[in-house]
């Protein structure tokens, strides 16, 4: 079988990783977080990065440190997995979708003001499948109607919006270092924030909130969101290679346009000039009409010969824990529509190159109208 991700670990990893096992440093403390949260905000350019125990938890963190509470409102696009409106709902906030654009699947800023109101706090733009959110519109209505801005870069390290990183721009910021991540812990996410009071907010909720005056004296709700010294140390030897990682990425995708160019009904993923795409997986849409089978049936016959692959994520309307409490209504066609017909390929950083090609022989096997 050729998994959708199979990780890459590097050496250097594999190295820092024995040294903190090897020095007893198996906790949250000791040196490893500290050298990768710096490590990590000195590549995005930003002066504070907190670690935390998963993407969802740096999500919520974010979200906390910046004020967002019951009865605010969160505005986040419909097209994302579920940690993002989930984080939204753990500070009691709503979560508000805006449908997405056709293209790149990331939030349509023409969209997003209609859906402000009094009770609007923050607007949370998803990087979706390595592809930055067009920014710039974001930040212009944040400014004008006094937003924060909450990027979810979960899957877009090293992803570039007009130059600029994902994850520094906006105001508080996460990432996710989940297996299938570029950068990876295991388990794992960053908080990354260029303001001092988020940053120090964040550090104290992100560790069960202890008084900075008396420890074990806990004046507000904390959480227990520590990385461990081994996660860190793993990520400080992943990182060293993002530049490789990064260009192996684009090999990836570039083998993938060459092998499936010219499918009927087969959409690849657009790029838009002033992105840098990563491709942290490589989604495609099933144009049943054109292609000839549908993408269920096409990912069915590729599980049958050795190639696995994942759904896009779902609409809102179609999650209970949404639907149940009344939220997740409206229409999104964009989002459901490409999350009927959508699917991503094997992704991870080491997949190879034979394997890729015959993931695009198979596809191309199976058309019925190749």
């Amino acid at each position: 079988m050729i998994p959708v991700n199979a990780p890459l670990i590097t050496e250097d990893s594999k190295q820092l990783v024995n040294q903190a096992l090897s020095q007893g440093w198996i906790s949250s403390a000791g040196p490893y977080i500290e050298q990768f949260e710096q490590e990590f905000a000195n590549y995005l350019g930003v002066k504070h990065a907190i670690a935390v125990s998963t993407g969802t938890a740096a999500l919520h963190i974010a979200l906390l440190a910046s004020g967002i509470g019951p009865g605010d409102e969160v505005i986040v696009p419909a097209f994302t997995m579920a940690a993002s409106w989930m984080a939204i709902m753990y500070t009691g906030a709503i979560p508000v979708f805006v449908d997405v654009d056709r293209g790149i699947y990331t939030i349509n800023p023409d969209l997003i003001e209609s859906k402000i109101t009094a009770k609007t706090k923050a607007i949370m733009p998803v990087h979706i499948y390595g592809h930055p959110a067009d920014m710039d519109p974001i930040l212009d209505l944040a400014k004008k109607h006094n937003l924060l801005v909450i990027e979810d870069a979960a899957e877009s390290h090293g992803a570039t919006y007009k130059g600029r990183l994902t994850g520094s721009i906006g105001d508080i910021n996460a990432f996710s270092f989940y297996a299938n991540k570029i950068i990876t812990t295991g388990e794992g996410g960053m908080c990354t924030t260029n303001s001092d009071e988020f940053a120090s907010l964040a550090r104290r909720l992100k560790d069960l909130s202890h008084s900075p005056k008396k420890r074990f004296i806990h004046d507000q709700l904390g959480y227990n969101y520590r990385m461990t010294s081994m996660q860190a140390a793993l990520g400080s030897g992943q990182l060293k290679h993002i530049d490789d990682f990064l260009a192996t990425k684009q090999h990836m995708a570039d083998r993938y346009h060459q092998g499936l160019k010219n499918i009927p009904g087969l959409t690849l993923p657009a790029k838009r000039e002033w992105a840098t795409h990563v491709y942290w997986m490589y989604a495609i849409l099933v144009d049943q009409s054109k292609f000839g089978l549908s993408k269920d049936s096409l990912r069915a016959k590729l599980f049958e010969q050795g190639v696995d692959t994942r759904d896009f994520f779902y609409a809102p309307g179609t999650q209970p824990a949404l639907t149940d409490l009344g939220l997740g209504g409206g229409i999104y066609p964009v989002t459901q529509l490409i999350a009927d017909i959508g699917c991503y390929l094997p992704s991870g950083l080491a997949i190879t190159d034979d394997q890729i090609d015959t993931v695009c022989e198979t596809i191309r096997s199976i058309c019925p109208k190749v």
